[in-house]
């Protein structure tokens, strides 16, 4: 099951977010500064694939022009690690942030609030690669800085509470994560009032917890609260009032109550199509979580195009061998298995599995779960052999 959004508030694009009023090739060639924004615009576009090579320009014509250690290179190191980060190449992402963090703390020092957040770009990579050990620490400095720095009650000192609190729900520790976003939202609440959009994501972390930890009761009112404000602060078609949507409706799904999911997952789909483009990452989670809901319902007419345009989409955006493109590989496979169309479900589980082995390695988590859910279907065609050794080696996998 999909879980909610919980957009993070980490700086990762310095220049921020907006789009240019100018068409994108109308950025000079050797100007850094023009190059980034055109990057940015491209990146808040979901356009990836196309943004990497004028990312990578950037970053040759920052170095060139302003020198390797000014603030137009570390915005360019920054951007094209992003772009790699987005895509799951995390092997090239991770150098130029690292060099991104190495150049302000020579340039800036260790303690400025800039390094911190050069070290929260470098965490949430690693949170992405599950490499949760090498996160804690530099989400933890970077929130040491910022509360020495700035102050205990300054709203980026409870963006760094909220990126660690994150982390320990990525982990599972429930217990850990919920204090911390507790008082993230208590700071947001003071320092920015009740209603402030950054107010109501802290808001939404905590609620994305409940939900995540099954406390649907507690969740419910949060994500209608959320929903509230930002119909109010941001209007009825912002991304942000879309994400409210999504995650009441990914909700009302979760406790089986299908006829209030549905409206609310299909006006996301709306917004997210109509504000972000048909083919923007949130647009395809959308689109994937109505699927999961017509799939509940047992609609599988309905589930499966939005399932092959959600695979199209992240394979066309993403790339082929992105771990995205897996999920949707094995989600579109559970579809057909749950048609009874074995032969289907088999080649895009194999398929799935090929990929995960390759990205994240032959022993992680979700190989296994690509393991198991090959030899569910083996077992239920009556390949018992097949079927055990696969159980055999996931159950190895997890031990």
């Amino acid at each position: 099951m999909t879980r909610p959004l919980a957009k993070s508030l980490s700086v990762l694009l310095t220049v921020g977010f907006w789009i240019l009023a100018c068409p994108a090739s109308w950025a000079e060639d050797d100007d850094p500064n023009a190059l980034n924004q055109q990057v940015t615009q491209l990146i808040e576009q979901g356009k990836y694939q196309e943004a990497i090579p004028i990312a990578e320009r950037a970053v040759e014509v920052s170095k060139r022009v302003r020198g390797p250690e000014q603030p137009e290179t570390v915005e360019a190191l920054n951007n094209l690690g992003l772009l790699f980060q987005k895509i799951g190449d995390y092997a090239k992402a991770e150098p130029l942030y690292q060099e991104a963090l190495r150049i302000r703390q020579k340039v800036l020092g260790p303690e400025d609030p800039d390094t911190a957040t050069s070290l929260d770009n470098l965490a949430d990579l690693y949170r992405d690669m599950n490499e949760y050990a090498k996160a804690e620490p530099l989400y933890q400095e970077a929130l040491q800085i910022r509360q020495k720095v700035l102050g205990t009650e300054h709203p980026d000192t409870a963006t760094s509470l909220n990126n660690l609190a994150e982390l320990y729900e990525d982990m599972g520790e429930y217990a850990k994560a919920e204090p911390v976003l507790q008082e993230a939202l208590r700071i947001r609440q003071k320092v920015l009032g009740p209603e402030h959009p950054d107010t109501a994501l802290s808001l939404n972390n905590l609620a994305a917890l409940y939900d995540v930890m099954g406390k649907y009761a507690k969740a419910e009112p949060l994500f209608k609260e959320v929903l509230r404000i930002r119909q109010k602060v941001l209007g009825p078609e912002h991304p942000d009032t879309a994400v409210s949507f999504y995650n009441l409706g990914v909700l009302y799904e979760m406790v089986g109550e299908y006829p209030k999911a549905e409206p609310l997952l299909q006006e996301a789909l709306r917004i997210f199509q109509k504000v972000l483009g048909p083919e923007h990452s949130d647009t395809a989670n959308s689109l994937n979580s109505l699927a999961e809901l017509y799939q509940a319902m047992g609609e599988y007419a309905k589930a499966e195009p939005l399932l092959q345009e959600v695979l199209r989409i992240r394979q066309k955006v993403l790339g082929p061998e992105h771990p995205s493109a897996a999920n949707s590989l094995n989600n579109l496979a559970g579809l057909y298995y749950s048609m009874g169309e074995y032969g289907k479900a088999e080649a895009l589980y194999q398929q799935a599995l090929r990929i995960r082995q390759k990205v994240f390695g032959p022993e992680h988590p979700y190989t296994a779960n690509s393991l198991n859910s090959l030899a569910v279907l083996y077992h239920d065609m009556g390949e018992y052999a097949k079927a055990e050794s696969l159980y055999q080696e996931a159950l190895r996998i997890r031990r």
